[in-house]
C-alpha cells in the first residue's frame, strides 16, 4: 500500500537548485539556502524533512487527544537537526500544549510522540531503493 507519493522536478533553465514538489494537488518548492549557493526559493531538504516529523507529531496528538475528549490547546512542536563531525546525526523535538494537562496527559502524550508514524519510519529505517533511467 502506498502511503505518500510526491514527484520532485528540477527544470533545466531553473535557478541553481530550485526544485518543483508536487504532492497531491499542493504545489511546493524546494530550494538550498543562499549559503550553500541556492537561492533560498524554498525550504532546504532537511526543512521538509523536519516538517514531516513535526506534523505527523502534531497531528498524532491531535487525533489521540480528540478520542480522549481532552483539550490541548495549540500544540506547537519546535525541531531542528543537528549534525557534527564527532557524533551520528540527530533530532531534536521539542512539543508544547497551550492547555493545562496533568501529568498523566502529559506522560501519555510524551509516549505517544515516540510512536507517531514518522517518528517510526526514521528511528527504524526505510529502505530506498532508486532507478536511474532516460526520460
Amino acid at each position: 500500500m502506498i502511503i505518500s507519493q510526491v514527484t520532485v522536478v528540477g527544470k533545466a533553465g531553473d535557478p541553481n537548485y530550485v526544485q518543483q514538489v508536487t504532492c497531491g494537488s499542493h504545489q511546493l518548492k524546494a530550494d538550498e539556502p543562499k549559503d550553500r549557493d541556492g537561492g533560498d526559493a524554498g525550504p532546504a531538504p532537511f526543512d521538509y524533512l523536519l516538517a514531516a516529523l513535526g506534523s505527523c507529531t502534531s497531528i498524532t496528538l491531535r487525533m489521540y487527544a480528540d478520542r480522549k475528549g481532552w483539550d490541548l490547546g495549540s500544540v506547537t512542536v519546535t525541531l531542528d537537526y543537528r549534525r557534527t563531525k564527532d557524533a551520528a546525526p540527530s533530532i531534536r523535538r521539542d512539543v508544547s500544549v497551550s492547555a493545562p494537562i496533568s501529568e498523566e496527559q502529559r506522560a501519555r502524550l510524551a509516549d505517544i510522540i515516540e510512536r507517531t508514524p514518522v517518528t517510526l519510519a526514521i528511528k527504524q529505517g526505510v529502505q530506498v531503493a532508486s532507478n536511474v533511467a532516460v526520460a
